[in-house]
């Protein structure tokens, strides 16, 4: 019996502690990314508070052809390699009348 008295008190306060530590920082690592990077967005945003989004957007509605001329002169005017543009989204209204959503980062201009 008194053997086992002893080995019950082989533990100390501090091996609970470092092994609670262990545990803490084995959960932290174990987050998945979209955790880690929600967290880290709450903290920028509440020092800067702004937006993280840097997009550009602009939303236009306009026939087919005149759509297709604006895109196009869009992308002449905010290549892709330099500005990420691209078109967002689109759907097709009424009488062929196209909503689109241009897309571009600030980063060049």
């Amino acid at each position: 019996m008194a053997d086992i008295d002893c080995k019950k008190a082989r533990y100390s306060v501090t091996d609970a502690s470092r092994a609670s530590s262990a545990v803490e920082r084995t959960r932290e690592a174990n987050k998945s990314w979209a955790e880690r990077r929600k967290e880290m967005r709450k903290n920028i945003l509440g020092k800067r508070g702004t937006s993280l989004s840097s997009w550009k957007r602009e939303t236009h509605v306009m026939p087919r052809a005149e759509a297709r001329m604006f895109a196009k002169s869009f992308l002449k005017k905010y290549p892709k390699a330099a500005y990420w543009s691209e078109v967002e989204s689109w759907r097709v209204l009424d009488n062929d009348i196209i909503e689109f959503t241009m897309r571009r980062l600030p980063s060049a201009d």
